[in-house]
């Protein structure tokens, strides 16, 4: 839990983008992506992600609201890649990460600053149709 902790502090500090989501219905994606040198070196290694200024991640949660309008974390199956401004195509393995109540997804890509990238995440929740998400991000040396 402590390392969650650590790591959610992280996407959310100052230093990086803020959360991104997307609603459909009652269940809600939030992503975000950033290089991995923006971890601090506990949780890259808590994490087992390298840090280098030619790395990057990609992390995602699913949400859907409960009975009572509460969005509480669900398991979703995830697909991702990402393509440069050149047009190259660059498939992302993502990794669940279980922590007590929380469930979020990890990815991890190689990217060369100055450059952005366009990222596409499906996310298929049982019982629900396939959904996609599509954002950009530029990433600085």
């Amino acid at each position: 839990m402590v390392r969650w902790l650590a790591f959610i502090a992280v996407l959310f500090s100052p230093l990086v983008q803020a959360d991104q989501a997307e609603k459909f219905g009652n269940v809600e994606v939030h992503y975000n992506a950033m290089l991995s040198t923006d971890l601090i070196p506990e949780v890259a290694k808590n994490y087992k992600i390298d840090r280098s200024p030619t790395r990057g991640i990609v992390t995602v949660s699913v949400l859907r609201k409960n009975a009572m309008g509460v969005a509480q974390p669900i398991p979703a199956n995830l697909s991702a890649y990402m393509v440069n401004l050149s047009n190259q195509l660059g498939n992302i393995d993502m990794r669940e990460i279980k922590e007590g109540s929380a469930i979020y997804y990890l990815g991890e890509f190689r990217v060369i600053p100055p450059n952005t990238l366009k990222f596409t995440v499906t996310v298929e929740v049982n019982g629900d149709p396939k959904r996609e998400v599509n954002f950009s991000q530029k990433f600085y040396k």
